[in-house]
């Protein structure tokens, strides 16, 4: 094989993957413009809303994680051309995650009273309780829009769930301006008022997605004869057999990334508050890897539903390859613009925070040369995950991460966290050794299972 044969895919992978990332890129928008909006109104309001949606995101991941089991079945599917099969994955999935999206709600509403216990500053634990119950409920509608858009992706039209985000996005910036700030004739609800743009953004998405899907002529046989009546037992043991281990994959990666949140409350909110421009920034570029990842999920269930293994390979690789490729990029924008990028959060104009701001700052700009490493070990080990999913191969993934993330990565963390001057840098010095340990971990597993599959074809 020459680099050639993989750098051909390229544009097709890109084609296929740009609606995703961009899609991506919309739900890491909305936690990026109520963190700018927010973070106007002061470090302790930032701090709030972090804490907050460190509870919701570990509520997410467990949605979109599951909701992931969708779209290698998909594409399975339509490499087979067996609509009556598409159909039950698109209904038995949409199902699931309804049901899904409701539960987790009543998880989080209730597992708010958790916060007064993690050893976080009061007042900042008192503003994130109405917050995170608004937002909390967003969930129902954000998992029910998940299950539209994995069988979508998995039938390889990924552009619907771009223009639903980008939908969203312009409702969550309209709405968070007047609400945070009191704008016109609406009440100033401070970060309440964030997070009334993003359940309204929310259900903007699932209704758009549902509209565009049930118009188009290709999705018409997959929407016929859906009742309760046609759930079946089996179809939903095989999503959850497939979800349940692809949503605690996610969960240990985001809970890792929690974790670091909670332990950057306790060393005080100005390491809390860099921690989340960190994040936000980390997670803006991370996206166009999990786009990737999508897109090798697609690509390789074609392959897999084909038959052809030798192709799978290829077509993984080449996905590999442009992931590497990307993260060197954004690796060296965040070396160059370390100190930059985090002004863009905070109000250095404010006589009163310009203290406390300039520390967030420097912390910040600390964590992303950090964060600049970690790039690659993030893009590999996601990319890695997707191909695997289209392999339909998730139990022994969720094992990997699960000692990648909490048996390497997060005990390093805490130590190098509570117990040295590193702090806050040390605490992302964790990441990045359970980030890594999971790329080569999954890269392993990915080698060993197409050479399987290609000597047992031949």
């Amino acid at each position: 094989m020459t680099l050639a044969t993989y750098t051909k895919e390229f544009s097709y992978n890109l084609r296929l993957a740009y609606p995703i990332i961009l899609g991506m890129l919309g739900h890491t928008i909305v936690g990026i413009v109520d963190n700018v909006m927010v973070g106007k109104l002061g470090p302790t309001e930032l701090a709030a809303v972090s804490l907050a949606n460190s509870f919701v995101f570990i509520a997410m991941s467990l949605g979109i994680g599951f909701s992931t089991a969708i779209t290698p079945l998909a594409a399975e599917a339509d490499g087979e051309k067996n609509i009556e099969k598409g159909r039950s994955v698109f209904h038995h999935g949409l199902y699931l995650c309804t049901v899904l999206g409701f539960s987790l709600f009543v998880l989080v509403f209730f597992a708010k009273q958790l916060i007064t216990f993690m050893g976080q500053p009061d007042h900042v634990v008192e503003l994130s309780k109405p917050y995170l119950d608004i937002v909390a409920f967003s969930l129902i509608p954000l998992i029910m829009f998940q299950g539209y858009k994995q069988f979508a992706d998995g039938m390889s039209e990924t552009k619907y769930a771009m223009w639903a985000t980008i939908l969203g996005n312009v409702v969550n910036v309209v709405l968070n301006y007047l609400f945070i700030y009191g704008i016109w004739i609406f009440p100033k609800l401070g970060i309440v008022g964030a997070a009334v743009g993003t359940i309204a953004s929310r259900f903007v998405m699932l209704g758009f997605m549902h509209y565009k899907m049930q118009r188009k002529a290709k999705f018409h046989p997959f929407f016929e004869g859906f009742s309760l009546k046609e759930i079946k037992k089996e179809m939903n043991l095989k999503i959850i057999r497939l979800g349940g281990p692809s949503s605690m994959q996610m969960f240990f990666e985001v809970g890792l990334f929690t974790g670091a949140v909670w332990l950057s409350g306790t060393i005080g909110v100005a390491n809390q508050a860099a921690n989340q421009i960190a994040l936000s920034l980390a997670s803006f570029t991370f996206m166009f890897a999990m786009g990737l990842s999508v897109a090798a999920t697609i690509r390789v269930g074609n392959q897999k539903g084909l038959g052809d293994f030798r192709k799978m390979k290829i077509v993984a690789y080449s996905i590999f390859l442009l992931a590497v490729l990307l993260e060197i990029g954004f690796a060296l924008i965040f070396v160059l613009f370390h100190e930059q990028m985090p002004k863009i959060f905070v109000n250095m104009d404010s006589l009163t925070d310009l203290t406390a701001n300039t520390e967030v700052v420097s912390i910040a700009s600390q964590l992303l040369l950090v964060a600049a490493v970690f790039q690659i070990s993030d893009g590999i080990q996601v990319v890695v995950l997707g191909a695997l999913r289209g392999l339909q191969d998730a139990k022994v993934p969720m094992y990997i991460t699960f000692v990648a993330y909490w048996i390497v990565g997060f005990p390093v963390s805490i130590y190098l966290g509570l117990y040295t001057n590193l702090k806050a840098v040390g605490i992302w010095i964790g990441l990045l050794s359970g980030l890594t340990t999971a790329a080569l971990f999954l890269y392993i597993r990915f080698l060993k299972l197409t050479k399987q599959l290609i000597l047992e074809k031949h």
